[in-house]
């Protein structure tokens, strides 16, 4: 089973790109970050042509996710609506969509697209901060009901040196403290593994290039997009890959898509049905 992730920024302004994408890999799972669109107003027809059903929490202009899905989804929960931890104060994320998740083949998806933070002390970085402790909490209850669980998106966090282009420049700026690294531990609390770093040890791999300064073309990235499985899922995976391709388009996203391949018996297998059509993965 093929599980991507891809920050398109703007749904509709990548949609052919995405949906040649698509065309080429036939992921069985996609998730979006960036989608920046309500969801009344989500592009679905092209994706359910192709066989996919599609989960959407998005808003105008500015952050959005969305899960694309061969495979039924179920239990879908939206941010952190469904959640009620007494330690936590969700009421200031509710106006960013930021997180969908679903139960899609025994596996529990888990989509975010982690705030950036701006800049180091500023209010937005605080708010990254709270945002990825509720995520970490957010975790702890998903946990009591799977040991599968899959977390994946843009988490605008390198983890170590090796996943900048320029460690010694960035170091301890935003996307590369302690503090940020630090709070990831904590939502991932060893429980969760970087799925990359299992088949890749080395640096030079990168997810995003920033428009400026010529960034791509001059291989000046960063690895802020991730894939982490539990513990149970990492025995089966057979690879994990970013897809730097998308990177050469007109008009691209500063993001690539990362998939992980998995190998799932098929015993595990749901069904979408869609009107008159099923679709068995």
């Amino acid at each position: 089973m093929l599980i991507a992730t891809w920050n398109v920024n703007s749904i509709r302004t990548r949609l052919s790109q995405i949906i040649d994408w698509i065309n080429q890999v036939n992921p069985d799972i996609l998730c979006l970050q960036e989608t920046k669109v309500i969801d009344d107003s989500f592009p679905i027809e092209p994706f359910k042509k192709l066989g996919y059903s599609i989960e959407v929490y998005g808003q105008k202009s500015y952050n959005g996710v969305a899960i694309i899905s061969k495979i039924k989804a179920k239990n879908v929960k939206k941010g952190f609506l469904d959640f009620r931890n007494s330690d936590q104060n969700i009421g200031i994320f509710l106006n960013q969509k930021r997180l969908i998740s679903a139960d899609i083949n025994g596996i529990k998806i888990i989509n975010v697209y982690v705030p950036n933070g701006s800049s180091l002390g500023s209010d937005k970085f605080e708010y990254k901060i709270n945002w990825l402790n509720c995520l970490a909490s957010f975790l702890d209850e998903q946990e009591k009901e799977t040991e599968l669980i899959c977390l994946m998106g843009d988490f605008n966090i390198a983890p170590t040196y090796l996943d900048i282009h320029d460690p010694k420049k960035y170091e301890g700026g935003i996307m590369a403290s302690d503090i940020e690294r630090s709070t990831l531990n904590n939502v991932l609390k060893e429980r969760l593994i970087d799925s990359f770093r299992i088949f890749e040890k080395n640096t030079g791999h990168w997810s995003w290039w920033d428009y400026r300064n010529n960034a791509y073309e001059l291989n000046k990235g960063w690895r802020i997009d991730h894939i982490y499985v539990s513990k149970e899922l990492s025995s089966k995976l057979k690879s994990c890959v970013i897809d730097s391709s998308p990177r050469e388009n007109l008009r691209p996203s500063d993001h690539v898509p990362v998939m992980i391949d998995i190998n799932l018996n098929d015993t595990n297998l749901d069904f979408f049905e869609d009107e008159d059509n099923f679709f068995e993965i």
